[in-house]
């Protein structure tokens, strides 16, 4: 409870919150693993951060904004912020997920911080949750990570902008390479091959393909 700056009188739900549902046996009650506490927490996430950004960005627009808070609530800025509070150290499994090391996932780490902060605002109420949330994970967060488009985001953009089309992926597995799986795609606009990407995932492979295609796109329409 030190290393989370709680009050011990939120550890019992703070103790929930922690408990994975491959922890908990057949039958039991809903409310006995981290999930319902994890719905509301996401609730609560994005109110704190919606409220957060409108006070804080005076002049961004309502896009501008959205975009944002998009970044702040993703998976992967809540697994960042999970694994600087090492609550995998402290996530409850079932003893074949924890020596599957289930408590390093992502999408694991960031049901658990929702989860965390469902606690806070039911033990401790909206006001204490929201100063959890911007000292614990908002205000780690760097303004370069919070406005960066990652490069599916601006191909989309960029495509629908200037020929009014979406681009369309296609992934492959590439098997094992250099002792590591690897994945690649393709993607087209327009009906266009634009970029090819590989990655440990798809999400990866499909990053790197928008990437080179924004480039492609971007150099042609100056030479244009």
């Amino acid at each position: 409870m030190r290393r989370l700056h709680l009050p011990d009188a939120a550890l019992p739900l703070v103790e929930r919150a922690l408990i994975h549902a491959s922890a908990v046996p057949d039958g039991a009650q809903a409310g006995d693993s981290n999930e319902r506490l994890e719905f509301l927490g996401d609730s609560v996430l994005g109110l704190v951060t919606a409220d957060y950004l409108e006070r804080t960005l005076p002049g961004a627009d309502e896009g501008e904004l959205s975009r944002r808070k998009g970044r702040l609530v993703s998976g992967e800025m809540l697994a960042e912020t999970a694994r600087r509070l090492r609550l995998g150290d402290l996530l409850v499994l079932a003893a074949g997920a924890a020596a599957a090391r289930e408590a390093e996932r992502p999408s694991i780490l960031a049901d658990a911080l929702e989860a965390l902060i469902a606690a806070v605002y039911r033990s401790q109420g909206f006001a204490a949750a929201a100063e959890f949330v911007e000292r614990e994970h908002l205000a780690h967060v760097g303004e370069e990570r919070i406005a960066h488009k990652d490069a599916k985001t601006a191909l989309q953009e960029w495509a629908a902008q200037h020929v009014k089309s979406l681009p369309v992926y296609e992934d492959s597995d590439s098997g094992v390479v250099a002792d590591a799986r690897r994945f690649t795609s393709c993607v087209s606009v327009a009906g266009r091959e634009m970029g090819t990407g590989s990655g440990r995932n798809k999400r990866s492979a499909q990053q790197a393909a928008a990437s080179q295609a924004l480039d492609r796109l971007r150099r042609q329409a100056a030479q244009e």
